[in-house]
């Protein structure tokens, strides 16, 4: 006796529709994977959701108008926490990238990928819930692995540096975060060192990652 599997289900929103057209043929190309609806922005893809559903991923393009992918993500995330999101942009900064994290999404993806890369993407998505790419991952958090056998030497932290980790994933600069703490710039330029060396990370970026993946900061 047959049985028809589930299709994972995507929206996409992205105001270049050309783009947005193509990806979504492509995604429906991909084994398991359906596209629910097409969105030029935030505020079309809340329209869309209450047309057509809850898709299980949203691919989510950063700058849109009306309603950019910041504001989206942290809508989607206060109101269908279940939909995962994977943010698509030609953007590769550190600060688009930690926002991008902080406002509720699971993964981060160029623009510039290849196909399989994408198709990687989604089920890593589906499966592991957290996706950073290759590209991403060697340019920005280069030294940070998420394998287990990486991580079996625990890093103990005291509480001012996790104080320190957990101001990091704001958008305080370093200058702000010193003043915060009530510590000198030059304390804080330690700080960030001996975590670098410590955490075997080479930017903000992997800071952020690691205080997000240990619980240590709070999305």
């Amino acid at each position: 006796m047959s049985s028809t599997k589930k299709k994972i289900t995507v929206g996409i929103a992205d105001d270049h529709a050309l783009l947005r057209t193509a990806l979504a043929r492509l995604v429906n190309s991909f084994e398991d994977y359906s596209v629910l609806f097409e969105a030029g922005n935030g505020k079309e893809l809340k329209t869309r959701i209450q047309q057509h559903g809850i898709p299980d991923v949203v691919m989510l393009d950063v700058n849109m108008p009306e309603m950019d992918g910041f504001e989206t993500a942290q809508w989607i995330n206060k109101n269908h926490p279940q939909i995962k999101i994977l943010a698509l942009s030609m953007l590769s900064d550190e600060k688009t990238i930690i926002k991008m994290f902080r406002v509720g999404a699971k993964g981060y993806l160029l623009k510039n990928t290849d196909p399989d890369e994408l198709k990687a993407a989604l089920r890593t998505l589906v499966d592991k819930n957290f996706y950073l790419s290759d590209y991403v991952s060697e340019k920005l958090v280069s030294g940070l692995n998420f394998d287990s056998e990486r991580e079996e030497k625990e890093v103990v932290l005291n509480e001012k540096e996790r104080e320190f980790l957990r101001l990091t994933c704001s958008e305080l600069s370093y200058k702000e975060i010193a003043a915060q703490m009530f510590l000198s710039v030059r304390t804080i330029d330690d700080y960030r060192a001996s975590l670098f060396n410590r955490l075997k990370v080479h930017s903000r970026v992997g800071l952020v990652m690691y205080a997000i993946k240990n619980g240590i900061a709070e999305l």
